[in-house]
């Protein structure tokens, strides 16, 4: 095997934006963190929890109009094919008694 291939194991210093650090052993010589298991809300017990019907509220409210649109305007365009189907029974009924008559 080679040697001098891998890096230094050093003693090294961690440090959080909170204030807390402790020493470990690292690659690196110093390490800042943005938060650590003292200051992280999951750790310290100061979670909030989730909104998550104030979310699905908040999505119905914004898509519900967009939602009527549609079926609006899908009705609307079926309606002339119904007036059509219903009128064209009629006249094949006017037609068809025309015949009969003559």
């Amino acid at each position: 095997m080679r040697s001098d291939i891998h890096p230094a194991y050093n003693i090294s210093k961690i440090s959080c934006a909170c204030g807390n650090s402790w020493e470990t052993r690292s690659t690196a010589t110093e390490l800042h963190l943005d938060v650590c298991s003292s200051c992280h809300p999951f750790f310290t017990g100061k979670q909030k929890l989730m909104d998550t019907a104030g979310r699905i509220d908040r999505f119905n409210k914004k898509y519900a109009g967009a939602a009527a649109k549609k079926a609006e305007a899908a009705a609307v365009e079926t309606k002339p094919a119904e007036e059509k189907a219903a009128k064209a029974p009629k006249a094949k009924k006017e037609k068809a008694e025309k015949k009969s008559e003559a």
